[in-house]
């Protein structure tokens, strides 16, 4: 008999997506950073005779009006992979029966979504499935060979200009970073967060947090920030001020956190996310192939949902013209 138990306990919930190679978004300070900012979490753990086969963290965001709230598992469910099929069944029965809203959302961490006959396909998408997942269990020699040969030059090129490498975990540090981020958005014209998010990033995931700095000589030049889990290296986010431009500073920095994530043993690097610009070019050098993982799917809760699904976009539409006037 398949059941569905809440989870509260933060070792145990880290253990169990963990042993079921669930994604870092899955991770229990995931979950604890974003109610700390206007979402709630659920954790589900999913069970066959006792034997957990999958785990799902369910992010709540209440919604304007008779909506209610919005439901959503990013980079998830975790399950077994022979039994994919049951949880999501799992986690949909659970939603039918227990959760209050409008919609759920998943975006799994695979190539392939649930069933169509109950999930449906949605453009309403909030993390991007195109991206690029470099398979770190492949040679050194192996990766490199896959970039374009101006990438290789630059990570050479870097490495000539003195520049260091290391790992960050100090809120002093984090703060330098922020001030590159900062640069970063005003120079590429992005949105971003207070600070104080970004600094509970850091604390509410903990050791699964990983943040590289570049630095000429004293002076960060550019970083990138992580979430790990055991298997799985995700970009979260990553700048780089005009001396860091110069000197060609990310290409080595994304080469040295790719290969240090190698060698803690991790299988996948995921550079979270391809659209057509700049960055997503420089993204590209790194591999000669792209992934194109499942996508968004929901699973109605209402029947408001019709309307939420027609709403939504023209909001975005609205948040992205405020925010270019800012």
């Amino acid at each position: 008999m398949i059941t569905v138990d809440t989870c509260e306990d933060a070792e145990i919930w880290d253990n169990q997506v963990l042993d079921l190679d669930g994604h870092p978004l899955q991770l229990y300070g995931w979950g604890a950073l974003k109610s700390a900012h206007n979402w709630s979490a659920v954790r589900l753990i999913i069970a066959d005779d006792s034997v957990t086969i999958g785990a799902a963290q369910v992010l709540r965001r209440r919604l304007p009006g008779p909506f209610g709230s919005l439901y959503y598992i990013p980079r998830g469910p975790a399950a077994l992979s022979d039994r994919e099929v049951d949880v999501y069944e799992a986690v949909a029965t659970y939603a039918k029966q227990h959760l209050k809203g409008t919609v759920l959302t998943i975006e799994p961490d695979s190539e392939k979504g649930p069933d169509s006959r109950v999930w449906r396909h949605s453009n309403n998408t909030i993390l991007i499935p195109r991206t690029l997942i470099l398979d770190l269990t492949k040679p050194e020699d192996d990766l490199l060979a896959a970039m374009t040969k101006k990438t290789r030059q630059y990570i050479r090129k870097s490495g000539r200009e003195g520049v260091t490498i290391r790992q960050v975990t100090s809120h002093e540090d984090i703060a330098r970073c922020l001030e590159i981020y900062h640069q970063t958005a005003d120079r590429a014209h992005f949105a971003l967060h207070g600070d104080q998010y970004y600094y509970d990033v850091h604390d509410k995931l903990g050791e699964a947090s990983v943040v590289f700095v570049a630095y000429e000589g004293d002076t960060p030049v550019s970083f990138v920030w992580l979430a790990i889990s055991g298997s799985t290296a995700f970009e979260l986010y990553g700048g780089m001020n005009d001396r860091g431009q110069e000197l060609r500073a990310n290409y080595a920095l994304k080469w040295h956190a790719i290969t240090t994530c190698k060698r803690w043993g991790m299988s996948r690097y995921d550079m979270n996310g391809l659209l057509n610009d700049g960055v997503s070019t420089f993204k590209q050098g790194f591999a000669s192939h792209e992934t194109m993982l499942a996508g968004t799917y929901d699973y109605p809760l209402s029947p408001l949902y019709g309307v939420w699904t027609t709403v939504l976009p023209k909001v975005r539409a609205i948040l992205r013209k405020v925010k270019s006037l800012r």
